[in-house]
C-alpha cells in the first residue's frame, strides 16, 4: 500500500510504500529535541514531555514527486546524523545515518500524519520509547522496546547492502554517495544556543 507524505506548505510531496519491516518509537534525546528548535516548530513535533514519534524504514521505500529543491539537510556536529528538512516551511522530514551504504530513515512524524493518513494506519505497532532519561517531567516514560528495534535496524541495514537495495535513495547521489544538498553543520555556538533551549 503507498501514502501519501508533504510538507506543512504543500511544496514537498511525495509518498512511501509500506515497508515490509519498520520500527516505531518514540525518541526522547536532546538531539531529536534541538532539531525541533532548530526548526522553530518544537510545539507541532515534540510531545508534552519532548518526544518526537518516529517511524524507522529503509530508504528505499520513500520517493518524492515535487518540491526537492526545497530539501535542506543539517547535522547539530561534525559527527551527527544527517537531519532533513524543507527549507519552504522547516517541515521535518526525518534522519538519515552519514553514510548511504548504511541504509537508513527515521521519517518524523509531521511529514507522515494528514487528514487521510494516521501513523496507526503506517505502523499498527506500539511504539518503543527510547532514550527517556531527556524526557522531560516526571514520571518519565518508561524505555521499552529499544533493543527490539535496534535488532530491526541491524536487520534492515544489512539486507539493503547484501541486496544492493542501499542505492535506492532519495537523498544521496548514487554515482558519488554524498547527499544530494550539503549538510550545515552548526557552529559550536548555533550548537549550545539549541542545547541551552532545550
Amino acid at each position: 500500500m503507498t501514502y501519501s507524505i508533504q510538507c506543512k506548505c504543500g511544496n514537498v510531496q511525495g509518498s512511501i510504500n509500506k515497508p515490509e519491516s519498520i520500527n516505531r518509537l518514540i525518541c526522547y534525546c536532546r538531539d531529536c529535541q534541538a532539531f525541533a528548535h532548530f526548526l522553530g516548530r518544537s510545539h507541532e513535533i515534540l510531545d508534552h514531555q519532548g518526544g518526537t514519534e518516529i517511524v524507522q524504514m529503509l530508504p528505499k521505500h520513500i520517493s518524492f514527486a515535487q518540491g526537492t529543491e526545497y530539501l535542506g539537510c543539517m547535522r547539530l556536529t561534525e559527527a551527527g546524523l544527517l537531519r532533513w528538512y524543507t527549507t519552504c516551511c522547516n517541515t521535518p522530514i526525518g534522519n538519515t545515518l552519514p553514510s548511504h551504504t548504511l541504509s537508513f530513515l527515521g521519517m518524523v512524524h509531521n511529514c507522515l500524519e494528514s487528514a487521510d493518513v494516521k501513523l496507526d494506519e503506517i505502523c499498527d505497532t506500539k511504539p518503543a520509547y527510547v532514550n527517556t532519561k531527556g524526557a522531560k517531567e516526571d514520571p518519565k516514560p518508561k524505555p521499552t522496546g529499544q533493543l527490539k528495534a535496534i535488532l530491526r535496524n541491524l536487520l534492515m541495514i544489512l539486507k539493503a547492502r547484501l541486496d544492493g537495495s542501499y542505492k535506492q535513495t532519495p537523498f544521496f547521489r548514487v554515482d558519488s554517495g554524498l547527499p544530494i544538498v550539503t549538510p550545515k553543520i552548526l557552529s559550536s555556538q548555533e550548537y549550545d544556543d539549541l542545547m541551552n533551549a532545550v
